[in-house]
């Protein structure tokens, strides 16, 4: 007589099995829930731009799918690197050999999501991860699935939500590998000036951690001043990331890069093989082409700028109150009444999705954030729909 036994399955990372849910996801799941059937969403949540790719990228595109595709290079066609060389000398002024300080990126999600595997040592005292909050949600759980220890510390209001290192402790200084800074800043749409980086990049070499700067909207801004970049300051200790899914409306493409302290730079290269390759040479080939050219980065300025008027306008008539909201394609709104999830779960039985400050962190309770990634004709269909609000 044979006895069944059971065995006992292997172990699944904890944060797979009971972490916290994904914000987007979170979000998707309240909208099946609210929106009306029958009702077309009009979505201000995720930032991803609905506006068409420039034409000349997508037939560039065209033109370099080969009959035979093989594996793409780990680190980037130097075509590419040198491209975005060139972006970062026209854009900032900034001088950076592609050979030593350029790395390719599967988008900019990827290199934040990997980042604190290249420069945490679990087993070290030195492994604090310092995120300002809110923020892109990628920043905790990269820092969550390297074994790091995130230390949170929330923007505020009266710092225009832009990240003050005052508030941050000492003791916490001496422990941390890697701060996290995002300007223009998603998703208040604060800038930091250049004065501050300045001082954020010196206490970076004082205590000897690593300050990744993802800088993903930074062709995203109105009026003349264009945002500063943290590279401006030097490259020692600093890394830069850079994405072509704002500024060219290419989130599909899944093509960045990363650009810094050369001895950054090259733990990066050993650790690439290890997690993927780069995106096909045929989307490299489009990227090349979309760094080379600043004119369509102005387009999309302008498309942006309507949609964010038509708003501001809308806002200013409700008597609703922004804040921050200087660049990116984001409106940082005090929520009417105070609660941010009731007001944008009165928007969801509209049909119009945004996202709750507080699902992206501490510090954004009573705030709303909208992307203004929906068509013009769209923006106005969602303003018509504010209607309801007032029934």
């Amino acid at each position: 007589m044979s006895t069944t036994v059971n065995v006992v399955p292997g172990p699944i990372h904890p944060l797979l099995t009971g972490g916290p849910e994904y914000p987007f996801v979170k979000l998707e799941r309240r909208r099946r829930e609210l929106q009306p059937a029958g009702v077309t969403t009009i979505n201000f949540g995720m930032g991803d731009p609905r506006e068409e790719t420039p034409e000349f990228i997508r037939e560039t595109l065209r033109r370099a799918v080969p009959p035979v595709s093989s594996y793409p290079s780990n680190h980037g066609k130097p075509e590419l690197l040198a491209a975005c060389a060139r972006w970062m000398k026209r854009r900032y002024g900034v001088t950076v050999d592609p050979a030593v300080h350029v790395l390719s990126a599967n988008g900019s999600k990827e290199a934040v999501f990997n980042l604190g595997f290249a420069v945490v040592d679990p087993a070290s005292e030195k492994r604090t991860i310092v995120i300002p909050t809110p923020a892109y949600p990628v920043y905790e759980g990269g820092a969550d699935h390297c074994g790091a220890e995130p230390y949170f510390t929330p923007l505020r209001s009266e710092d225009g939500w832009r990240f003050n290192p005052k508030r941050v402790p000492d003791e916490v200084w001496a422990k941390t590998a890697l701060l996290w800074l995002n300007s223009p800043h998603n998703p208040t749409g604060s800038v930091l000036p250049r004065e501050q980086g300045a001082g954020i990049v010196a206490l970076a070499r004082k205590w000897g951690f690593w300050v990744a700067s993802d800088e993903a909207y930074c062709d995203l801004y109105f009026g003349d001043d264009a945002p500063p970049s943290l590279l401006e300051h030097g490259l020692e200790n600093v890394i830069g990331l850079y994405t072509l899914s704002k500024r060219s409306a290419m989130t599909g493409y899944r093509s960045g890069f990363m650009v810094g302290d050369p001895r950054l730079m090259d733990a990066l290269r050993k650790f690439r093989p290890h997690v993927g390759a780069a995106t096909p040479d045929f989307v490299q080939d489009a990227a090349i082409a979309a760094w080379n050219d600043d004119a369509h980065t102005a387009d999309q300025r302008a498309k942006y700028g309507a949609k964010r008027d038509l708003f501001l306008a809308e806002f200013k008539r409700r008597g609703w109150k922004i804040e921050g909201s200087e660049a990116t394609f984001y409106l940082w709104l005090a929520a009417p009444g105070g609660d941010e999830v009731a007001f944008a779960e009165k928007l969801l039985r509209l049909g119009i999705v945004t996202v709750p400050g507080s699902y992206l962190g501490r510090g954004g309770e009573g705030f709303v954030r909208f992307a203004l990634v929906p068509t013009l004709a769209q923006c106005r269909e969602a303003i018509e729909r504010m209607a309801g609000l007032d029934a």
